[in-house]
């Protein structure tokens, strides 16, 4: 099959190295000439969010998904009247990549997600009690489009755009489940990932699986994977984000139509990994086996604070002596702060040990330039 992918990232290029071992020919679009995609690929060099470049990228494929939520999904439904193949589909693509429509299809399909508000210019006054959530309805992605109202002093801070302001969580654990679905509505979920953040760059710093929670947690989880596979009415793979509460409600974030940072640590640590159950779920295959085989976690390398330039990874020979650790990096010859430049996945006896390993290897490398 000719399948093109929106998006030539890093999550675009584990995708396509996944799947070299089947027979299917890969093609990516992508504003950027050095993607990490563009040299494992038939690689065009083009915005994903122009409607005639993707008209014109996917007309001739036999299936077109994405590893990037930010792209023209009117051209994508233009695909789809014409007879191409989407994975997701348009409308669902449409509806996760607008906050706003995001929150109500949460609200129409009871799916427990934090109390909102819409702010689009038709309220008078903001009713929501401070603290909140502002989230701009497009284009947001690792913690850009994002910030926290505490006080009335932040109020001045409001951005204008069109936004859902959402009551703030009194976290407990950030939790990421990926569900899977294919075109015969099989369904398979990935055992639930445990995301430590990082405070300051708001990315995901650590992830880690399995996360051992109540037996009330883990019925109220398969309740919101349930009705979200049942509601999507689409193929595709999905990462929902969840936050667990103080009182140990569990709330869904935000949903990413996509493969996800924080199922990197499947590659080694369960059964299949979640490109393979893309590359599955794209092809309409029967879904993989997605248990966790051992503790497995992964921890971001991202680009070090005041170095831009050609790429350094420091310490990296000492990290590949250590045993059960798998270095991934993505292909990107410039670094600049806070920039996502690979990860390393570890695999361990327990989640102490787990744990140790993790901040060994973080404390071990550093991406410099």
């Amino acid at each position: 099959m000719k399948i093109g992918i929106l998006g030539g990232g890093q999550l675009g290029r584990m995708l396509i190295q996944e799947a070299l071992k089947y027979d299917d020919e890969f093609y990516t679009l992508d504003p950027a000439a050095d993607a990490p995609c563009h040299n494992i690929s038939h690689f065009t060099q083009g915005s994903f969010n122009d409607y005639d470049t993707v008209l014109e990228f996917g007309k001739d494929k036999d299936v077109v998904t994405i590893e990037i939520e930010h792209v023209n999904a009117d051209a994508l439904e233009e695909l789809e009247n014409q007879g191409v193949k989407v994975v997701p589909n348009s409308a669902i693509i449409k509806t996760i990549q607008q906050k706003i429509l995001q929150k109500k299809f949460y609200d129409e399909h009871n799916i427990p997600s934090p109390e909102f508000e819409i702010m689009d210019g038709t309220e008078d006054e903001i009713k929501i009690a401070l603290p909140f959530v502002q989230k701009l309805n497009t284009g947001g992605y690792d913690g850009k489009g994002v910030q926290v109202i505490r006080t009335n002093e932040d109020m001045k801070n409001l951005w204008t755009q069109d936004s859902v302001l959402e009551k703030l969580v009194d976290i407990d654990k950030e939790l990421s489940v990926i569900v899977a679905r294919n075109e015969n509505g099989e369904t398979q979920t990935f055992p639930v990932t445990e995301m430590v953040a990082d405070p300051k760059l708001n990315l995901l710093d650590f992830n880690i699986c399995p996360v051992f929670l109540s037996e009330d947690i883990e019925n109220q989880i398969d309740s919101i994977t349930e009705k979200f596979l049942n509601a999507v009415n689409s193929a595709g793979l999905f990462a929902i984000e969840l936050f667990l509460d103080k009182e140990g409600k569990v709330w869904v974030n935000e949903t990413a139509p996509r493969l996800h940072n924080s199922g990197h640590q499947s590659q080694e640590g369960n059964a299949n990994s979640q490109f393979e159950q893309m590359y599955r779920v794209v092809k309409n295959l029967p879904l993989a086996d997605t248990d966790a085989i051992i503790y497995s976690g992964m921890l971001n390398l991202v680009g070090a604070e005041g170095f831009s330039g050609k790429v350094i990874y420091e310490g990296m020979e000492e990290v590949l002596k250590l045993p059960e650790t798998y270095v991934h990096l993505y292909g990107k010859t410039e670094t600049k702060p806070g920039r996502k430049m690979g990860h390393i996945n570890v695999l361990a006896d327990s989640r102490e040990e787990l744990m140790e390993k993790l901040i060994q290897v973080k404390a071990m490398v550093r991406v410099i330039a």
